[in-house]
């Protein structure tokens, strides 16, 4: 079994000092100990940003996709590859911005692969402009009267599309957080862990101690993850008053892979390629 700090790659990483992305890290590593998962067999998928560096940070196979197609990417690979362990990590923008269409899709589909989305209401690769999770009149120097829009709400939005597993972490917990990557992972389907992400820099009032003075823990609620209304409920009350972390919503459920006639048969990996005359009939149908 390897430990946490063999899953960390020993190359310099770029973000701010006091970024919540170092916590990320430092957890998603924790989570493959956990899993006991081999680097060989798990892939870390992202898109554009400051959290798509993970890719690079972490002592796995790593793909870098195009802005908002993280979902897209990852759900390719598992399609190829059903014995991986995909994640598709990256930024609240990248997901449920530029992301927000194969999101919603691939939450509808079941596949099963986890996506562990970096919170931290703003674009911190392109200096600080509101994210789609930023609140209401949110100051930014691209919106110096404060976002015009209603925030986001992924949790509300997973559990009103009945995704198999909702969860939300606060990377200042390392092993709290960590327990629920690797409870997503093992859950067989979509899960969608949304992690509150201070940014240092760019966000001045969504700080680690604002966080702090928040977060409370669903465990300590007594709250059941099976009962969707309640988990509806919990997703859509309190606001920035009282922000949760733990599982919200989980159910078992038939997965994508699992369902498709071909796909069911062998990944796509695993199927022989096509051979010319395989291919003559189709042209000759144009000819």
């Amino acid at each position: 079994m390897m430990d946490a700090k063999g899953y960390l790659a020993d190359v310099e990483l770029a973000w701010c000092p006091g970024c919540g992305n170092f916590g990320i890290r430092q957890a998603l590593a924790r989570a493959f100990a956990l899993l006991d998962l081999p680097p060989h067999r798990a892939v870390v998928v992202t898109g554009i940003g400051q959290a798509a560096k993970m890719a690079h940070y972490v002592r796995v196979n790593g793909f870098n996709g195009l802005h908002g197609r993280t979902v897209a990417a990852a759900a390719g690979i598992k399609m190829a590859r059903h014995d991986l362990t995909v994640i598709a990590d990256s930024g609240d923008g990248d997901l449920y911005g530029e992301g927000g269409n194969h999101l919603l899709h691939n939450i509808r589909r079941n596949v099963d692969i986890t996506v562990l989305a970096h919170d931290n209401r703003v674009y911190g690769l392109t200096k600080g402009q509101a994210s789609p999770t930023a609140v209401h009149g949110f100051k930014t120097k691209a919106q110096p009267f404060g976002s015009l829009s209603a925030p986001f709400n992924p949790a509300a939005l997973a559990v009103a599309m009945d995704a198999p597993f909702v969860a939300q972490g606060f990377p200042l917990d390392l092993d709290g957080t960590a327990e629920l990557i690797a409870q997503a992972v093992r859950h067989n389907g979509f899960s969608l862990v949304n992690l509150l992400q201070p940014c240092p820099v760019w966000n001045r009032v969504n700080t680690f101690a604002w966080y702090k003075e928040r977060v409370f823990r669903l465990d300590d609620e007594g709250h059941d993850p099976t009962d969707r209304q309640a988990a509806f409920a919990m997703a859509t009350a309190g606001g920035d008053e009282r922000l949760f972390t733990g599982v919200l919503y989980r159910r078992e459920a038939p997965t994508f892979e699992g369902q498709h006639p071909v796909l069911q048969e062998s990944a796509l990996a695993d199927r022989p390629l096509p051979t010319a005359d395989d291919v003559a009939p189709l042209l000759a149908e144009f000819a």
